[in-house]
């Protein structure tokens, strides 16, 4: 039997998670993410489902400030915002590859992937982050529930440790903000 929903109890959880998140994983990406952009490295991201959003919210955010706010300019890049190329290698290939193969024509040596995932099994994403390694390349996973295969072969992670999905892909939200205002804050003139 499901718990009755409510606004209190989806805060109070927010609450608890909190409490559990390793501060010092996220500021370590936030390191990562901040020595990819200083060395005008690609950095790319990825996900299904409401994580491909948070992916393209990334994006959309750290271009748009960086460039309003400071006149500075990000390699940032969401492999999921080009749907034509998406579905092709879904059709063509297999939905394995659907972030994979667009790494393969534009990653180089040196570049960033972020990909993140509620439960860490996607393998469209652990796809993507084993090209990455081949390609000599850093990867940064931003998960949930107990982390999954992608915790455990991205180079760097951050946990969110809930079982619910809603509350990852929000705290996932949340950290692509506080990112962005890092990111902000380092490039003042």
């Amino acid at each position: 039997m499901m718990k009755k929903f409510s606004v209190r109890k989806y805060f109070r959880t927010h609450t608890e998670v909190f409490k559990k998140i390793n501060i010092d994983s996220i500021e370590h990406a936030i390191k990562i993410i901040k020595a990819h952009f200083k060395k005008k490295k690609k950095i790319f991201t990825c996900g299904n489902g409401g994580s491909a959003y948070n992916a393209s919210h990334y994006v959309t955010d750290w271009n748009k400030m960086l460039s309003v706010k400071q006149n500075k300019k990000i390699k940032t890049f969401s492999l999921c915002d080009n749907i034509g190329i998406v579905t092709a290698f879904a059709n063509d290939l297999s939905y394995e590859k659907i972030f994979s193969g667009q790494l393969a024509s534009l990653m180089e040596k040196g570049d960033l992937l972020i990909c993140i995932s509620g439960s860490g099994n996607s393998r469209n994403i652990i796809s993507a982050i084993n090209f990455a390694k081949k390609k000599n390349c850093k990867t940064l996973s931003l998960v949930g529930f107990d982390g999954g295969e992608v915790k455990k072969i991205s180079d760097y992670n951050v946990h969110v440790p809930s079982f619910d999905m809603q509350i990852c892909e929000d705290i996932h939200l949340m950290i692509g903000h506080m990112i962005m205002k890092s990111l902000l804050e380092d490039t003042k003139s």
